[in-house]
């Protein structure tokens, strides 16, 4: 499955709406978007609704953004997880990296 990507930029705000798969296939995709559009934004939300997976690949992409956003103080958040996502943060250990309740 493919992954398509809409951005939203208000401010120094960034919202990256997510439908389909982040694998190993898409990740490449999500990163170069994010490095694209993350310089001189300080907040990313990221909107879980419609993505389906995330793979280690994807897993990978969000941490290093997630510590690229803490260096320069600025915040990430995750919008609409599903449960088998969240099983996932919860199994890595990166619920509490990411800050998901």
């Amino acid at each position: 499955m493919d992954l398509e990507l809409k951005t939203k930029k208000d401010g120094t705000s960034l919202t990256v709406a997510l439908k389909g798969e982040i694998n190993t296939q898409t990740a490449p995709e999500l990163s170069a978007l994010l490095e694209e559009n993350l310089p001189g934004m300080d907040a990313l939300s990221l909107d879980f609704a419609e993505c389906d997976f995330v793979s280690s690949a994807g897993l990978r992409v969000l941490l290093n953004t997630y510590k690229g956003l803490k260096a320069s103080k600025g915040k990430m958040e995750f919008l609409n997880i599903g449960p088998s996502f969240k099983e996932v943060l919860n199994i890595t250990g990166l619920d509490r990296v990411f800050g998901v309740s």
